[in-house]
């Protein structure tokens, strides 16, 4: 077949299938053809095989045609380049000009905050001028103090809303129909020579059994398997035999330390578990009561299946054992010694965290969780005892931010994400109650830093809806810091706990501090001054409520 070249790389552009076949055929005329215009062009063979543009380029002998098309584009492209850089020339000096007039940006960002004095006397009356006298830039480039009316503004709407109402109290009905199986296996009384709460079970296994086989703390933590593989070994030496059945104890917590993180409740476990008195769960913090009787293990995992409550009991068997051994020694039986072991628990979730609610219970309080935990917890131990440990919620957020962010973490980061949390904070409260916005999951994990764990008296007053004031005990970890001595003579007088000799003392208070901040976060340096005194705007109104309710404006944390 002849094919006429060009028409081919005349019409290959535009369509260079269609068009090529159609007008280069086998009937092609030069006379009828819009481009041969009936002269003698240059024919190409083609085969049976598919053609090439490459190649038909190739074999083309008029390049003066071509070469004309690429000045043509060229001179077009250069007129746009000059024209494109006459026009950014002009804005970027309109830019310059009125940023440097009125100290404003092209494209605002929503917040941009700088260095505040770092005097914690700045108070909300002081006006814009009095700021500037204790401005000092930071490192970064940023105009701090133009932007923080605006940051005030969302603070001052956050403020309006705050409404401290109590909650309605569930009644027992409600919270058996929601958790039947948990009140099937705790019973209603405990043995009355323990101070500690404790219960025989039957136990139906035999000596082949694995007590622990289904354990989900023992299946997905590897952590705890030689925990587990050591009570197994004597769990049947522990069982208590009666009349040809086999009975194990079971045991609860006496108390909880339930709050706050990063407010050194750690430390608080640490020196509390050195007492010859007090034993703990094998974990230090099951959050079972928050997030594993609801199948959480992280929550951006998603849910697993649920830990029954089981699973919990477990946790204690290594405290049962000793308390079954002060119940079964002779003095015991012959005269009736009281166990005075008592077993505690120091999940510090326990306190705020009641994120899974609306994934379980019915929505139809407008967004406020129609149960929390307290509620389950008093169902069963009506006599527990509270321990909350708190610190400057200002200092409580950065210390969190530290501990948790995996990298790129700097102050100003830190900044940025609180000045984010804020914003989404305000957001919540414009539509729904100050309980209602604590508590919703969604806002929670929206929220870059956790701007609501250090809102302590909203948790408190909810947990003052069901246990009385008297068995719960606040703390503040400046005072632990300064005087370990006193806090935990304060612990041990709350607890009940036996007197101790000077050596076990010394041994408990002058043991190092646990959990401090890591070296590469120190390395860090505090937080922006203007951070700390926004944070402080925010939290003041709830410190302030905290403080009436506790008689002690040392929780003010004035001089923080």
């Amino acid at each position: 077949m002849r094919y006429c070249i060009n028409c081919c790389i005349h019409l290959l552009p535009n369509d260079l299938h269609r068009h090529c076949f159609r007008c280069c055929g086998p009937k092609h005329i030069n006379q009828k053809c819009p481009v041969c215009k009936g002269e003698s062009k240059i024919p190409l063979y083609r085969d049976s095989k598919q053609m090439k543009l490459l190649a038909v380029l190739e074999v083309r002998t008029d390049h003066s045609e071509s070469w004309n098309g690429f000045f043509c584009l060229r001179k077009g492209k250069l007129c746009s380049l000059i024209f494109g850089l006459i026009i950014m020339t002009l804005v970027m000096a309109s830019y310059i000009l009125t940023g440097a007039k009125h100290g404003l940006l092209l494209i605002p960002s929503p917040f941009h905050y700088g260095a505040f004095t770092s005097n914690p006397s700045l108070m909300d009356n002081e006006s814009l001028s009095d700021m500037k006298d204790h401005y000092q830039p930071s490192k970064m480039n940023i105009s701090y103090i133009k932007d923080y009316p605006s940051i005030k503004l969302i603070i001052d709407t956050i403020t309006s809303k705050i409404e401290f109402i109590t909650r309605q109290r569930p009644g027992l009905e409600e919270l058996r129909k929601q958790e039947p199986h948990m009140f099937s296996v705790i019973p209603n009384k405990f043995l009355p020579n323990s101070k500690n709460p404790c219960w025989y079970e039957e136990y139906r296994g035999n000596t082949t059994t694995d007590p622990y086989a289904t354990n989900s703390y023992a299946l997905y933590s590897k952590r705890f398997r030689i925990i587990f593989d050591y009570l197994r070994k004597v769990f049947w030496n522990h069982l208590y035999h009666y009349k040809d059945k086999h009975y194990r104890l079971r045991c609860l917590p006496h108390f909880y330390i339930i709050g706050q993180p990063k407010c050194g409740t750690t430390d608080l476990y640490d020196r509390l578990r050195l007492h010859p008195d007090v034993r703990f769960s094998a974990i230090k913090e099951p959050h079972w009561w928050t997030r594993k009787r609801f199948g959480i293990i992280r929550l951006r995992d998603g849910f697993h299946d649920r830990y029954p409550v089981e699973d919990y009991l477990d946790l204690f068997d290594l405290a049962a054992h000793q308390i079954q051994g002060v119940l079964q020694s002779e003095a015991a039986k012959e005269h009736g010694k009281m166990n005075n072991i008592i077993i505690g628990e120091a999940s510090a979730s326990t306190m705020w965290d009641n994120n899974a609610w609306i994934f379980f219970y019915d929505n139809g309080t407008e967004g406020e969780p129609p149960f929390l935990i307290q509620d389950f917890i008093h169902a069963f131990q009506p006599n527990a005892k509270l321990i909350i440990m708190l610190r400057d919620p200002v200092e409580r957020l950065y210390s969190d931010y530290l501990y948790f962010a995996s990298a790129n973490k700097s102050v100003e980061d830190f900044h940025e994400k609180v000045a984010e949390s804020l914003q989404l904070f305000e957001n919540c409260l414009l539509d729904y109650s100050l309980r209602a916005c604590v508590y919703n999951n969604t806002l929670n994990n929206a929220m870059p830093v956790r701007l609501q764990v250090g809102l302590y008296v909203v948790y408190l007053l909810d947990w003052l809806t069901v246990f009385d004031k008297d068995q719960i005990l606040v703390l503040r970890l400046e005072d632990h810091a300064s005087n370990v001595k006193y806090t935990m003579h304060m612990v041990f007088q709350f607890l009940d706990l036996e007197p101790l000799s000077e050596k076990q003392e010394a041994l408990i208070t002058k043991s190092p501090a646990s959990n401090t901040r890591r070296p590469e976060d120190r390395s860090l340096g505090p937080m922006l001054p203007t951070t700390k005194a926004i944070l402080k705007d925010f939290y003041r109104p709830f410190n302030t409520k905290l403080a009436q309710v506790l008689f002690d404006d040392a929780f003010l944390w004035k001089r923080t």
